[in-house]
């Protein structure tokens, strides 16, 4: 849970020590994994390599969403959403630490931070709520199958993503405004590669207990509660999938879903054990280690994961290179390697 953390060394002197976010002041320094100095360089060259591929993929997943008038349905309307925000939270997060690494600095101004930190929390927050309303989609698609065009209309679809992306956004902006508003204390080294909320409220020399408390309401509303959307949409579509008496039906009606649900695995399972684990566990290089998790392996999986077991994608994406001059020999190389793979 959110601790409260109060500097004994600031009391006497508040006033006189503390920095506020309003002051023209240097910035931040991050100090990342320089007590790791033989980590740090794996660590960069593995987010460089997981960045490009989360670039790539989720570029290619967007523009063949677009470009295919076959993929103009729900899902993937909501999927290119997802796609997304992943290059926005990977880009906010990830190209000043690359940066940082490259020119050594390690450091970022007062106003870089606060965007990075509404940025990382609004994209969060958002896709939250949007993994959600996705399995709500397939749930309609699962179980209503004959009133899924009337139920998932474009209207419906655009207001379900604007309600997640608005809903995203000012929560984010609630909990950024909060922490610009407390006062800083003496130092500003952040023990993180980014400006994460929790990290920057080490920072704080007062009492943080009112702003935390307001954080965990807002993390108890957006994870637990989308959490408990997911479970009742999947506890309905499983419900109808055992009464499917063909075998083929069973599979057919499941692998719709596996895609989602591996994803909703992965960003759940992350999240929920970096902002809502146990007081007693406040390890913040575990905190950081589970961070680049959150950040990078997981927006690089998703379009892999939505393309490796979908046939309207692969179709889609051989087609998209089909039209690329290089595209026939990526195609001619990948069928060479999965045949060798057979033999």
């Amino acid at each position: 849970m959110y601790r409260t953390r109060t500097d004994p060394n600031c009391q006497g002197n508040v006033e006189k020590e503390k920095q506020s976010w309003g002051h023209p002041v240097a910035g931040f320094l991050f100090l990342g994994f320089s007590h790791y100095p033989k980590v740090e360089v794996i660590v960069f060259v593995l987010c460089l390599l997981m960045y490009l591929i989360t670039l790539l993929g989720n570029v290619i997943l967007i523009s063949i969403t677009v470009l295919n008038s076959h993929l103009h349905k729900p899902m993937y309307f909501f999927l290119s959403n997802l796609s997304f925000l992943d290059i926005w939270y990977t880009s906010s997060a990830f190209i000043p630490m690359l940066a940082n690494f490259v020119s050594g600095k390690n450091t970022i101004s007062f106003l870089g931070c606060a965007a990075q930190m509404y940025f990382s929390l609004a994209m969060g927050s958002t896709e939250c709520v949007l993994l959600s309303m996705m399995a709500y989609d397939r749930y309609v698609a699962i179980c209503n199958p004959l009133r899924y065009p009337i139920i998932m209309n474009k209207s419906v679809c655009v207001q379900i993503a604007a309600g997640s992306w608005v809903t995203g956004c000012l929560t984010a902006l609630v909990e950024t405004v909060s922490v610009l508003e407390l006062p800083l204390c003496r130092h500003n080294t952040i023990n993180h590669f980014a400006c994460e909320i929790l990290a920057v409220l080490k920072l704080v020399c007062v009492d943080t207990s009112m702003v935390e408390l307001m954080m965990l309401v807002i993390t108890i509303l957006i994870l637990p509660m989308t959490m408990l959307l997911i479970c009742i949409s999947y506890a309905f579509i499983l419900s109808n999938i055992l009464r499917i008496s063909s075998v083929d039906g069973q599979s057919k009606a499941f692998s719709t879903c596996a895609a989602h649900l591996t994803v909703v695995v992965l960003f759940y399972g992350t999240t929920l054990s970096m902002y809502l684990k146990p007081s007693a566990i406040d390890s913040q290089e575990i905190d950081k280690f589970i961070a680049l998790v959150y950040g990078a392996l997981t927006p690089m999986l998703n379009p892999i994961i939505y393309s490796l077991r979908n046939k309207e994608v692969k179709a889609a994406v051989k087609k998209l290179l089909i039209r690329n001059p290089f595209g026939t020999v990526l195609i001619s190389a990948l069928n060479n390697i999965g045949a060798s793979t057979l033999i």
